[in-house]
């Protein structure tokens, strides 16, 4: 159930926890933008657009929208292959052309077949993904640009956990111990009158407050600029407006850019979509988004996004997390996000760029871990295997490969276990013993599919000799022929070989087999 009333106190956590993801989203922005081998600022853009534009317009209100990494191996390969960014950014007007069409086409209910086991495998998975990505970052690894692909969607680098630790600073490494101290103790009870004030903004302030301390006081601990937060500083605001790039509408002309647009549609949707699905699933009021009007929203941002210069968007799972743990209530905080973004790039970038890196990655490794808590692998293990093996199979695909394939892996998983099922309940069985005589009545299910083909013939195969059988299917709406295939054999042959009493129930005029034991109406 929704609020009913927007009060003050819900602006007061909005707006802190639009900070918090402010503080997050920006060296995301930036790290994607630089890993796509697009301009910086570009990043910065999208980010815009997915807060201010997409959050206005979402019926979400906890998912955060902006630049993703799921997308960066496309976008680096278009820009390489077209050359020039304002004509890559064509593909981006495309990508929101084609997500608007789906929407009105109300393709968003693709979304409603995803199983929970999945979803709840996808989020252990971004969980533990956020961990080992944000490792280096918070032991002071500076990576390079072809590493900084720092969102949770892309999959797993496995060195670099034995690379982060190899390039250790202890500066850093105080930073982070020091953050998540604070909001380790900020989540007890005994703390609970101090959750007032977010412990996100603690964490970013008492970093930046200790890196300077080092800086004046033990400059061997001082974190230089590789390991702080990284913002283009404008010198003036004529400046500021030049660093926003307009497409060439040329490239509308070149049929490579379509083809990547469509792509960036088809693969930005479905991240959204997975996303949107996993935000409503941990949203303590269980509010519903409507996926349709997700992606027409999608499909806004994403077309102004590429008019202004920006990178595609989604929307994020690890931002839309970490706005929901930093006490989000609506909307509102995705909006003032992008705001802050757009203000604070264009007026106060040398002071962002004082937020060590290290602060930041322990708001997320926090985050991480309340994806991935060990109480989620013993709840779904307690739900059976059926739920438990599509679950670790999706969160080790996606720790291992990427998100979509992760879930794809998950979903062919649980499609297997679904089929397996359906095949075991074709049928119930009934055994009794009437004057001295075994009477065993086979009851076939409502839909009897070819699935049930191989579990109905091994059955038959297996009936004793010289008993009374009773094939009922009056309750049955769909068989399939397969299967009255078998049921016809049986009847001619394999019962009568065993010296088997068969009658068969319920089975409609138009599937041609013999009713009520009518042996005359058979051989007719």
């Amino acid at each position: 159930m929704e609020p009913k009333r927007y009060s003050f106190d819900f602006f007061r956590k909005d707006f802190l926890s639009g900070l918090i993801v402010f503080l997050i989203a920006l060296p995301l922005c930036l790290g994607i933008a630089q890993a796509s081998h697009a301009p910086l600022f570009a990043g910065v853009v999208a980010g815009v657009v997915g807060g201010i534009v997409v959050g206005a317009l979402s019926g979400s209100h906890l998912s955060v929208t902006g630049p993703a990494a799921g997308l960066t191996a496309i976008v680096m390969l278009a820009i390489t292959q077209l050359k020039e960014f304002d004509i890559f950014l064509c593909c981006v007007i495309i990508a929101g052309v084609f997500q608007l069409i789906l929407g009105f086409l109300r393709a968003g209910g693709i979304a409603n077949y995803i199983p929970s086991s999945v979803i709840e495998g996808m989020l252990a998975g971004i969980g533990l993904t956020i961990i080992i990505k944000q490792l280096p970052d918070a032991v002071g690894y500076a990576k390079d640009a072809a590493a900084v692909m720092e969102d949770a969607d892309d999959g797993f680098v496995y060195n670099t956990i034995s690379t982060a630790i190899q390039h250790i600073e202890k500066g850093a490494v105080i930073i982070s111990v020091v953050g998540l101290a604070v909001l380790i103790l900020w989540s007890t009870k005994a703390f609970k009158r101090m959750q007032m004030i977010p412990a996100g903004l603690i964490v970013v302030l008492l970093g930046t407050l200790i890196n300077e301390l080092f800086r004046n006081t033990s400059p061997a601990l001082a974190l230089d600029s590789s390991h702080l937060v990284r913002l283009p500083v404008a010198e003036s605001a004529s400046d500021f407006l030049k660093q926003f790039t307009f497409p060439n509408l040329e490239g509308f002309k070149n049929v490579k850019v379509w083809e990547t647009g469509i792509v960036i549609a088809i693969v930005a949707s479905i991240e959204t979509l997975l996303c949107i699905e996993a935000t409503d699933k941990l949203d303590p009021l269980k509010r519903y988004t409507s996926t349709d009007r997700e992606l027409k929203a999608q499909g806004i941002g994403n077309m102004v996004s590429g008019f202004l210069g920006g990178l595609p968007i989604t929307s994020v799972i690890v931002r839309s997390s970490a706005n929901l743990n930093a006490g989000a209530k609506s909307k509102a905080s995705a909006i003032i996000h992008g705001v802050l973004l757009l203000v604070c790039a264009a007026s106060i970038p040398a002071l962002l760029n004082l937020i060590p890196k290290s602060a930041l990655a322990a708001i997320l490794l926090f985050t991480g871990y309340r994806l991935c808590k060990p109480s989620f692998f013993i709840h779904m293990w307690k739900g059976g295997y059926s739920q438990f093996i599509p679950f670790v199979a999706t969160t080790i695909g996606v720790v291992g490969l990427d998100l979509l394939k992760g879930v794809g892996i998950g979903i062919v998983i649980s499609i297997f276990f679904i089929l397996r099922h359906n095949a075991r309940v074709s049928y119930f069985i009934q055994k009794k013993t009437v004057s001295d005589d075994e009477v065993i009545k086979l009851t076939l299910a409502q839909e009897v599919s070819f699935l049930n083909k191989a579990s109905i013939k091994d059955t038959l195969n297996t009936l004793p000799e010289n008993s009374y059988v009773i094939i009922d299917a009056s309750e049955t709406q769909y068989i399939d022929f397969d299967v009255l295939d078998i049921i016809r054999d049986f009847y001619y042959n394999g019962a009568n070989d065993r010296n088997i009493n068969l009658s068969l129930k319920g089975f409609k005029a138009e599937y041609n087999i013999p009713a009520d034991g009518d042996q005359d109406a058979a051989e007719h």
